[in-house]
């Protein structure tokens, strides 16, 4: 359209009562009226833009095309489908649109960024709604913890003339004073006895807030590791008993008969 209105018009209307061969050539130029050889300049520069544009293995494809008509419907069936298959796939990305949720480690803006992939491929196929119907579906996207800042944007703003981007600005606002009050993540390493093996350390990762004077509560994987301890001070104790017993008991010449407990 930039070069000149007619060329769509010839991309999508072909050439009319001009006889081209495989090439895309006139095969009697000398025949043509001027209105003609207007028309065949034109078709051969929107032609000649195809074949600079495509990649060479998909011009192979299409290289028995004469007209640049024949090569676009060749590339809108190839690459855009039937009506069916575009039906099928505007259904698809409806029934994503729909559903689209916010993940629990996703941020507005990765969210965001999903939704517009959706919104554009929408557009493309014809599906597209309004500005109003991308603001209620991102204010229901999000997750519980939003519901403040939610409720906030639907008592104070009018959801029908509030823009997708103004809305996109605030929740990152919120979203900055969210981050902050959110419980630090911690890491230790606790070290597990291993019996005839090299003791190896366990990470746990905590998100519990820590306590007022500086120490965090009693960590179960620590109590763990105590019983461990003592658990194994009390198997090898129970062990040397046992062995002490048993050599006492072999050393009489009589054995005893009976119940042993």
């Amino acid at each position: 359209m930039g070069l000149d209105e007619a060329l769509w018009d010839i991309l999508e209307d072909g050439v009319g009562d001009l006889v081209l061969d495989e090439e895309g050539a006139a095969i009697d130029t000398k025949k043509h009226t001027p209105e003609q050889k207007k028309l065949y300049k034109k078709h051969h520069k929107i032609r000649g833009s195809l074949v600079t544009v495509i990649p060479k293995a998909e011009y192979m494809k299409m290289s028995d095309k004469s007209t640049a008509k024949a090569m676009f419907a060749f590339l809108c069936a190839n690459y855009e489908g039937s009506n069916k298959v575009r039906e099928a796939k505007a259904l698809m990305l409806v029934h994503q649109y729909e559903f689209l949720k916010m993940k629990e480690d996703e941020s507005i803006e990765q969210m965001y960024s999903r939704f517009q992939t959706l919104v554009s491929g929408l557009q493309i196929l014809k599906k597209s709604y309004v500005a109003s119907d991308h603001v209620s579906k991102i204010l229901r996207s999000l997750l519980a913890r939003w519901r403040p800042k939610v409720t906030i944007i639907e008592e104070a703003k009018d959801l029908n003339t509030l823009s997708v981007e103004d809305l996109v600005s605030s929740l990152k606002v919120y979203e900055i004073g969210l981050n902050e009050h959110e419980p630090t993540k911690k890491v230790k390493s606790i070290a597990l006895p291993s019996r005839g093996k090299p003791s190896k350390a366990l990470k746990v990762v905590e998100s519990e807030d820590e306590s007022p004077d500086g120490d965090s509560d009693e960590d179960p994987i620590e109590k763990m590791a105590m019983l461990s301890n003592k658990l194994e001070y009390l198997t090898r104790k129970n062990r040397k008993f046992l062995s002490k017993k048993g050599g006492y008991k072999s050393s009489k010449k009589e054995v005893q008969k009976g119940c042993f407990n």
